[in-house]
């Protein structure tokens, strides 16, 4: 393990991503164009929200960049590494959702992150990636699962062949809602705690991941987004974005690590949906296109 890790180095690259993930939202929207907020704390951390609402493509989404430093780890970060309990600490992140307007067109998220846990004067410090991306479809379409997959599968690249199994894996896992017994959409890549192979090997996946996003989720949506909607997938989309909902404000780590942190909670929890909705004990009408969704997507398969 690296023990000079490169903070400046990282921020360099989240705020260029920013940048160009911003840039290209916009661009694809044709409309609208994102709000940018910028906050300072008495720490020296920084934050740069950025929203962008009432779109004619993107009904809304966000994407933050924050650089935290903070006296002691909240317990979001530290409760599956215990010993780093009481550190001060570095967090520099960007996280981005989008929501956009048709239903056919899924939601998607992505977070990369990295941290810095300072120890006593005379140690190294401790540090980790994290991150990933996810796909929500409302309705499914098997060319989008696998074009999704394919290009997180070559994310993976510079870490090793074995990578995106196990970070599929991962991500199948934690973006599932336990009291729903389902997942939250089709998954992608989830990864914690990753330091393998020394700091630059690290970095260079972790890069790839981020700098995989536009390439994975953009042609998806000039695929579906002209595609005619009506009431009822407005309806379903609504419902099933309560879903995204419930995982935020109940499971999200982001979100607690945000709010443990004393971050500003209207950016915090500016992933939310714009509008969402729940119907009590409803059920897709069987042989539908949204029963569909939960026979064929919302389950664990191998789409590459």
């Amino acid at each position: 393990m690296s023990a000079t890790p490169d903070v400046a180095t990282v921020r360099a690259h989240l705020v260029d991503l920013q940048d160009r993930i911003c840039a290209a939202l916009e661009a694809e929207d044709g409309e609208a164009r994102f709000r940018e907020d910028r906050f300072e704390s008495a720490t020296g951390g920084v934050a740069r929200p950025r929203v962008l609402e009432g779109g004619a493509v993107i009904e809304k989404s966000a994407v933050h960049f924050s650089h935290t430093i903070g006296k002691a780890l909240p317990a979001a970060a530290t409760e599956r590494r215990p010993e780093l309990a009481g550190r001060a600490y570095e967090a520099v992140s960007v996280s981005l959702i989008v929501h956009p307007r048709n239903p056919y067109v899924p939601t998607s998220h992505m977070n990369v992150r990295f941290f810095v846990a300072h120890g006593a004067a005379d140690a190294a410090p401790v540090w980790w990636f994290g991150g990933g991306f996810d796909l929500t479809p409302y309705y499914g379409f098997e060319d989008d699962a696998v074009h999704w997959h394919t290009v997180a599968r070559a994310a993976c690249a510079p870490l090793g062949a074995d990578a995106y199994a196990r970070f599929k894996k991962a991500c199948d896992e934690y973006f599932f809602l336990p009291h729903r017994g389902e997942p939250r959409g089709i998954g992608g890549l989830f990864f914690d705690d990753l330091d393998e192979g020394g700091f630059a090997r690290a970095f260079a996946f972790w890069k790839s991941v981020g700098d995989h996003y536009l390439p994975a989720y953009l042609p998806i949506v000039q695929r579906r987004k002209a595609t005619p909607w009506g009431e009822r997938e407005r309806d379903f989309q609504l419902y099933r974005r309560g879903r995204y909902a419930e995982f935020n404000l109940v499971y999200d780590r982001g979100t607690r690590f945000g709010l443990q942190s004393g971050g500003r909670v209207e950016s915090i929890l500016a992933s939310l949906p714009p509008l969402c909705a729940w119907k009590y004990d409803w059920k897709p009408q069987p042989g539908s296109a949204e029963e569909r969704l939960y026979t064929d997507f919302l389950r664990p398969r191998d789409w590459v």
